[in-house]
């Protein structure tokens, strides 16, 4: 097993660092004060690639692995965590088009999406149905050559200023089986954003509430099979929780690093704060459970890269454990920097509240996964007894 990164892997990072280093991190304070979504900034990425990174090559994407795509996002949350957020969310909507789309939805959105031309916005989550996806109500009642979609969707990232949106709605039964996806523009009849919700952190990518109200969309929106869409969902959630773990980790690396730095400038009772053991202890602690929560991730990417059976708990475990460590991290970073950390004069506030929504996002199905996990290792466990 090898643990270093391969030439194009360090390539791949370096760009990254660089995009992070020049159109991100100076602006990422202002975008957060201003609730300044920068899709000027998500076009120049999409003109690097950036926009579909995972997507095949044959629909405009990079055609990456998922492990190459986290090594990727990593270096770029280090310069603006919600920027970064957003983009794993539009790289999951392109890849998901691009995996399950028929051809002439391919051909209209596939290539503007991984080129960031158009924008897209992943539209699961409902009032009553957030960890329990399989709850929810938005119906796609079939009328001849369209679907009629009716409902509401919550916390949609993007929304209202992004251009096509993957949609999950019952079109048939309870339960799991009846859910369908479906690629939706933006712009169709029917469709109304909600307020923008003033949000703890991610405040530069704007968040509303979506309805939905006799949309009428063409038969050929359809992703996959009527009753695929749960399923396309769960494979999308996958690569999510790498996409949101990796942010944590590009956050956390980036809040120990503030850290380190203050700690060699900053001077108390004649002495650098570097020179006080408790302090090294700490950044010692802190750099094993970032070290950890980055192999992790790794880890569970390339179980999706290798299709392996238990890559959904992976990808879980991953995320539950990488996302409270960094946050826990970049909490310990701002305490280093004592008063000045709550300042906004300093991005260490910025990190506490951007990686905090990491821990939110999905986290019943995480336990559950966790759960899964437990009693698969016991099953083994026995089987070798």
């Amino acid at each position: 097993m090898d643990f270093e990164l391969n030439d194009d892997q360090l390539a791949f990072s370096e760009m990254a660092k660089t995009f992070a280093e020049k159109e991100l991190m100076p602006h990422a304070a202002a975008w957060d004060q201003d609730q300044y979504f920068p899709i000027e900034v998500l076009k120049r990425a999409g003109e690097m690639g950036l926009c579909g990174l995972y997507t095949a090559e044959e629909d405009g994407g990079l055609g990456l692995s998922r492990l190459d795509a986290s090594i990727v996002f990593e270096q770029l949350a280090t310069g603006c965590t919600a920027t970064t957020a957003y983009l794993t969310i539009h790289n999951m909507v392109s890849w998901m088009l691009s995996s399950f789309a028929t051809a002439s939805i391919k051909q209209q959105w596939c290539e503007a999406l991984s080129s960031g031309e158009k924008l897209g916005s992943y539209c699961l989550t409902e009032a009553n149905a957030g960890s329990d996806a399989a709850s929810l109500k938005a119906t796609a009642r079939r009328e001849g050559d369209f679907y009629l979609l009716n409902g509401s969707k919550v916390f949609i990232s993007g929304a209202g200023a992004t251009d096509l949106l993957l949609v999950m709605a019952r079109t048939s039964g309870d339960g799991a089986k009846g859910i369908s996806a479906f690629a939706v523009d933006s712009d169709t009849a029917g469709i109304s954003f909600g307020r923008k919700e003033q949000k703890m952190g991610w405040n530069c990518q704007p968040t509303r509430t979506i309805t939905f109200e006799d949309v009428k969309i063409p038969v050929a929106a359809l992703l996959g099979n009527e009753g695929d869409g749960f399923k396309i969902a769960m494979q999308g959630l996958d690569g999510g929780r790498v996409n949101i773990a990796t942010c944590s980790v590009g956050t956390a690396q980036a809040a120990l690093n503030h850290a380190l730095r203050y700690l060699h400038e900053r001077q108390q009772f004649g002495r650098e704060l570097a020179s006080f053991q408790a302090l090294q202890f700490k950044v010692a602690d802190m750099n094993t459970q970032l070290v950890a929560a980055r192999q992790m991730v790794r880890m569970a990417a390339a179980k999706i890269d290798s299709q392996h059976p238990d890559r959904s708990t992976y990808c879980a475990m991953a995320k539950r454990f990488a996302t409270d460590v960094c946050y826990q991290i970049c909490d310990e970073a701002l305490q280093i920097f004592g008063g000045n950390g709550y300042m906004k004069e300093y991005p260490l506030e910025r990190y506490v509240r951007d990686s905090r929504v990491h821990r939110i996002l999905e986290g019943t199905n995480e336990i559950m996964n966790v759960i899964i996990a437990r009693r698969i290792l016991l099953e083994e466990t026995q089987q070798i007894l």
